[in-house]
């Protein structure tokens, strides 16, 4: 294989260490029996297509290796590790658009748009490593799905290099068209089982000149999506985020960041609303309604320094729950209203089933998506595994029950893909398949991933 790279790579596009690529960042998935590519340009990736296309070599996109499903690791064959292909192409004022190579890393798409004078608003934990060609083929959210919506939402246009090497591209900044099918949406999501995405056409905002962060204290899921749908009633498209934390994942999240309570509660929410004209009466609307509404257990950041604290409450919920040792993560979207029956009814079955579980519950209320974990003390390795698909049968049964669904952001991967047909029918999978087998007919982008083994 290697001398056949050579003849459509440089040597230095080749790997020749890459170890730092074959561990998925849970460190459940090894990729073994591979060979790393760091294409330089999208040429490269054309004439590696071409080359893997006409020898059945099956390929792996790789962008930031922060998935938590496997999507990016690989048992033989190449991975394609996009992290040299992250030019910024073009920042466009009139359009509102940046331009961006698909290596590169969300943070800096951020701070690029920032130095422009705009706003890039998707926001995740691993914005300092995931890649933008990952954020698409996922389909991120994050934090701010609430106001500006998923990536899907937020790409115009894409360059994408499909498995024969042909390559379509649409990176015109069109904010309408409507000249036949919009073939993006296909890869948007796609997983890297249908082509690489080498760049992306992205969506630009104004900057927040006004922001209000609140920590609010409720007595239930109830309570916390009636306030929900009062303050987007009172505040609409200034409401940014909206975030769910459980008692015990706050208590994990403050032994973890040293930080003071913001207050007590059985349930909390952060909340952010912004807006991109000063506003210096916005703070004292949102205390006014709170208070109106009955949210006396609340406060609302005062320095940049305390919703610099708030948020590090939120966003260290993730990483502080790591000493409860191995968790079963579930990563499931609700009709926002059934979201509250779904934590009752689960938790109570899955406490009636291990009495000692730990269930570690935050997430995007605001959307209806939630971060479900599970951790079993007595087994606090790899070994927690074993008891997955009885977990999962709980927990997803009642997602199902409540018209859910098992993959919000983090896709399906190889985790998920036998599982793919409790959340689409008959029908929604043979058209998948029909489609997968246009584009890749050798079957070689991303094999063992998303579509389920029968199909």
């Amino acid at each position: 294989m290697f001398s056949q790279l050579y003849t459509v790579l440089s040597q230095d596009e080749i790997c020749a260490d890459p170890s730092a690529y074959l561990l998925d960042r849970r460190r459940r998935y090894l990729s073994e029996n591979v060979t790393v590519v760091q294409p330089k340009s999208v040429q490269s990736v054309r004439n590696l297509m071409r080359l893997c296309s006409q020898h059945g070599i099956a390929v792996t996109p790789q962008g930031g290796n922060t998935g938590l499903v496997g999507g990016s690791t690989a048992q033989g064959g190449i991975i394609v590790n996009l992290s040299r292909l992250n030019a910024i192409r073009d920042i466009n004022i009139a359009d509102n658009t940046i331009t961006v190579e698909a290596g590169c890393i969300l943070q800096n798409v951020q701070a690029a748009a920032s130095e422009a004078g705009r706003f890039f608003p998707l926001s995740l934990a691993s914005e300092g490593s995931c890649q933008i060609g990952g954020n698409i083929a996922c389909n991120a959210g994050g934090l701010n799905v609430l106001r500006y919506g998923t990536m899907r939402d937020l790409v115009l246009g894409l360059e994408v290099v499909l498995p024969n090497g042909e390559l379509i591209s649409h990176l015109q900044p069109l904010h309408k068209n409507t000249s036949g099918y919009e073939l993006k949406h296909l890869f948007i999501g796609s997983e890297g089982t249908l082509g690489i995405i080498t760049a992306a056409t992205l969506k630009l905002f104004a900057p927040a000149q006004t922001v209000e962060t609140a920590w609010i204290g409720v007595e239930s899921v109830e309570q916390a999506v009636g306030l929900l749908s009062a303050i987007r009633n009172r505040f609409a498209e200034r409401v940014c985020s909206f975030e769910l934390v459980s008692r015990f994942a706050l208590s994990l999240s403050l032994e973890y960041s040293n930080l003071t309570p913001p207050l007590d509660a059985s349930w909390h929410i952060l909340l952010e609303l912004t807006d991109s004209l000063p506003d210096e009466n916005l703070s004292s609307c949102l205390a006014d309604f709170l208070y109106e509404q009955g949210f006396h257990n609340a406060v609302i950041a005062q320095t940049g320094q305390e919703r610099h604290e708030l948020w590090t409450l939120r966003e260290n919920i993730s990483a502080a729950q790591s000493r409860l040792g191995v968790s079963i993560k579930h990563d499931i979207a609700l009709p926002i209203a059934r979201v509250a029956e779904f934590v009752t009814s689960c938790g109570t079955v899955l406490r009636q089933r291990y009495s000692d579980i730990r269930i570690v519950v935050f997430g995007h209320l605001g959307d209806g998506s939630l971060h479900y974990n599970t951790f079993l003390p007595d087994v606090c390795d790899n070994g927690v595994y074993a008891y997955e698909e009885a977990i999962n049968e709980i927990v997803y049964r009642h997602v199902l029950q409540q018209g859910g669904t098992i993959a919000a952001e983090h896709g399906i991967g190889c985790l998920k893909r036998n599982l793919l047909p409790l959340v689409r029918n008959s029908e929604e999978l043979a058209l998948m398949s029909a489609v997968k087998k246009q584009l890749d007919p050798n079957g070689i982008m991303n094999p063992g991933k998303l579509l389920p083994e029968l199909i």
